[in-house]
């Protein structure tokens, strides 16, 4: 595992203060590949998204809806980028000949998306301030609305992150920016409405693979470095 971190911004300062060290754009940003941009969310995207936003509400252990968050977690895949067969006996196949080596990839993997869960929570402690209540309140109240479309909840979340990052210094990372406003929306909503954590999660997840998707594999590839 790398000793890179993601460096939360100085206590006593306000949501952007002269673009934090946090969230400060790099100087120099290696370009992405062609794969990198045009490959969509695959099986091991979903689930890694998943627990790097798991991990990330776990971070919050004063929140409200740590059962609900839970048995939420309990329906999530154990394992992020290998899933052993199972013989009809249960017991595992032996078939494939780099299986452990699988198993340790995965299990590497699934450390590096915890850490950087844990980082990105650190650094949000000192975000979530920014989101005022009456925002909350009027995504709780929309996500509310048992007729509301998966696309329409997303769209209510993309304009809320659109008029949070409004206030960005033109200096941040915005990538890295978004991301944390997408997680501290749906602590926030899911803290004001624990029955709504499912929804607000799995359209959380989403969101983040529609539109963050190469930003997350880098920020994984480069905490296993």
């Amino acid at each position: 595992m790398g000793s890179r971190r993601l460096r939360a911004p100085p206590p006593g300062r306000g949501l952007f203060p002269r673009a934090p060290g946090a969230l400060r754009r790099a100087a120099v940003r290696p370009p992405r590949s062609a794969v990198e941009v045009s490959n969509g969310p695959g099986p091991g995207d979903e689930r890694t998204t998943s627990l790097l936003l798991l991990g990330f509400l776990q971070s919050c252990p004063h929140s409200c809806f740590q059962r609900e968050l839970e048995a939420l977690g309990h329906e999530l895949p154990g394992h992020l980028f290998h899933d052993d067969e199972l013989q009809t006996d249960g017991n595992r196949c032996s078939h494939f000949p780099l299986a452990a080596e699988a198993e340790t990839d995965s299990e590497r993997q699934e450390e590096a998306v915890r850490e950087v869960a844990r980082q990105l929570a650190q650094i949000g402690d000192r975000l979530e301030g920014s989101i005022h209540p009456g925002m909350v309140a009027g995504l709780a109240s929309r996500f509310s609305v048992r007729s509301l479309s998966e696309e329409d909840r997303r769209q209510c979340l993309a304009a809320a992150l659109e008029q949070l990052m409004q206030t960005c210094p033109p200096d941040v990372d915005h990538e890295k920016t978004q991301l944390l406003l997408t997680m501290l929306l749906a602590k926030k909503i899911a803290d004001h409405s624990p029955a709504l954590l499912r929804d607000v999660f799995h359209t959380t997840v989403t969101f983040i693979n529609q539109n963050l998707l190469a930003y997350v594999r880098n920020l994984v590839r480069n905490q296993m470095d």
